[in-house]
């Protein structure tokens, strides 16, 4: 059994806050998108599945084994890739047995197809020329992700969970990924705002401050039906509006009618030109019928009320993620940045970079490609001073502000205010107020620590220190700045940027995102 069953289940945050109740899912055997806003709790799903945190209520009914691969794997840097595979027991005894050192119980427990299917394994996912002992740390964050989805992939578990697995992948890896994922046969749960991942996917499972809902298709069929859903939610509420006005519009009108009639009836009754009992019996009828009809009127409102509150349930509530970034007043033409053959490595006998040479000019935006481990995030950083390259020159000539996709420019005890202060020291405190609160820190929001963020809330974070900073930026080096986004935010940062009139060097593996925000040439490491 391959499913996984969610029933009635129920997660509170550790403030108390509901995040998800009574929540009934069933994932099949087949590839499933897990989207969402960031906050929405799609990581939090993945680990009550994986039986990592337990439900307040509800059951999981979750098939034997279960392969998660979990995001960010720049923080599990430990170890070598053989300890990824948890295989060294195994190949220290084929190590014996090369040695001819190997005692009966050896011989009895030895895999002698264990050298080949890790091979296979790691080829599956573009590794093949790693060594089993190759040290984690010593590994791009793209190739880490492929190596912790080859060591799932060996593993053969009943159901695999991927939170966010092409986010520091190249192209050829987001391929790799797509085609490991088309040849498996059973229940597969991916949480990704890659929406060229979502597109191989056959069905979607959106999760809303409304709950989850499912459709079947890839994410263009679900962009599809959600875009008809809201159209038909919209107009019910429209409807629902329309109908608690004419009914209030008919009360007011039986309320005046009434009026005038018992004006009419106490004119009458002081001119004396009828008998009493005739106006009393007049008046008995009238107040029999017009409470009869306040009855049906106070009816039909409440029923249109109540019709109204259900269409505004129906459609979610969002706060709009503004991205405000200040003019830069770069003039066109004007030296922006110069990189003369330049060369640097971490290590004496391996240059990551090699005689890179290239120049911007004016408000150019420029994509660098390459695949993972050519050293693109290692080119920003000696752009930015943070790493000094062993030959070669860098001339910066603006103020240029960098964000990487670890987000090493936080501490993660400090609170979101707290970066925010030390990184623009000249800001105000209203100002500092006014920018969180355009990437939605308002309030106590604000005061969350760096380090109980989601992956989304942090980027978010950084976006508003960096894109948000009172001295304006000529240069942006941005380093995957959608990779923890939600769909969404990503549209709205495309936006932020064509609106930008400064200079953007950029490295991104989303063709989409780079289309987006008019990127005019690369540079190929």
């Amino acid at each position: 059994m391959s499913s996984i069953i969610l029933a009635r289940l129920c997660w509170q945050k550790p403030d108390g806050t509901t995040l998800f109740g009574s929540l009934d899912l069933t994932f099949g055997p087949t590839r499933t998108g897990l989207i969402g806003r960031n906050g929405t709790g799609k990581t939090t799903l993945l680990r009550l599945i994986a039986g990592e945190i337990m439900p307040a209520s509800g059951t999981v009914t979750r098939p034997d084994s279960i392969g998660f691969l979990r995001q960010n794997p720049e923080q599990q840097a430990d170890g070598t890739l053989a300890d990824l595979f948890d295989v060294q027991d195994q190949l220290a005894i084929l190590a014996r047995a090369e040695a001819g050192e190997t005692t009966a119980e050896d011989l009895a427990e030895a895999d002698w197809t264990l050298e080949a299917r890790l091979e296979a394994a790691l080829a599956n996912m573009g590794l093949a020329h790693l060594p089993l002992n190759a040290p984690l740390g010593s590994l791009s964050g793209g190739q880490r992700t492929r190596a912790g989805l080859a060591a799932l992939m060996f593993a053969e578990p009943d159901a695999l969970l991927l939170d966010e697995p092409t986010n520091h992948l190249d192209r050829a890896g987001r391929e790799q990924v797509i085609q490991v994922l088309n040849a498996w046969q059973g229940c597969v749960i991916v949480a990704s705002h890659d929406r060229f991942l979502l597109g191989a996917m056959d069905a979607i499972v959106e999760l809303t401050t409304l709950g989850a809902r499912s459709y079947g298709g890839n994410y263009d069929a679900y962009r599809d039906m959600k875009s008809a859903e809201l159209a038909s939610a919209e107009g019910e509420l429209l409807r629902a509006k329309r109908a608690v006005t004419e009914a209030g519009a008919r009360a007011r009108l039986a309320a005046e009618r009434k009026a005038r009639t018992d004006r009419q009836g106490r004119k009458l009754r002081a001119s004396g030109s009828q008998a009493k009992i005739l106006l009393d019996a007049a008046k008995e009828r009238s107040e029999g019928s017009g409470g009869s009809g306040a009855r049906l009127r106070a009816r039909r409102m409440d029923a249109a009320e109540t019709e109204l509150e259900a269409a505004r349930e129906a459609i979610e509530i969002l706060q709009p993620l503004v991205m405000d970034i200040p003019k830069s007043g770069l003039a066109q033409g004007r030296d922006v940045l110069r990189v003369e053959n330049l060369t640097f490595g971490y290590n004496d006998d391996h240059p990551v970079l090699q005689a890179v040479t290239f120049a911007i000019r004016g408000p150019e935006r420029i994509a660098i490609e390459g695949p993972n481990g050519s050293g693109k995030s290692t080119l920003l950083a000696c752009i930015k001073g943070e790493l000094t390259g062993w030959t070669g020159d860098v001339a910066l000539h603006v103020p240029a502000a960098r964000l990487d996709q670890d987000m090493s420019l936080f501490d993660p005890d400090e609170t979101v205010t707290e970066a925010f202060a030390r990184l623009d020291p000249e800001a105000s405190e209203n100002d500092r107020r006014a920018v969180l609160a355009r990437f939605l820190f308002r309030g106590d929001d604000a005061l969350q620590t760096i380090g109980a963020l989601s992956g989304g809330q942090r980027l978010r974070a950084g976006l508003a220190c960096t894109l948000g900073h009172s001295q304006p930026k000529q240069l942006l080096l941005l380093d995957e700045p959608d990779n923890h986004l939600d769909i969404e935010a990503v549209e709205t940062l495309e936006a932020a940027l064509n609106a930008y009139d400064g200079a953007i060097l950029v490295v991104s593996h989303d063709t989409a995102f780079l289309d987006h925000i008019g990127i005019e040439r690369s540079y190929t490491l």
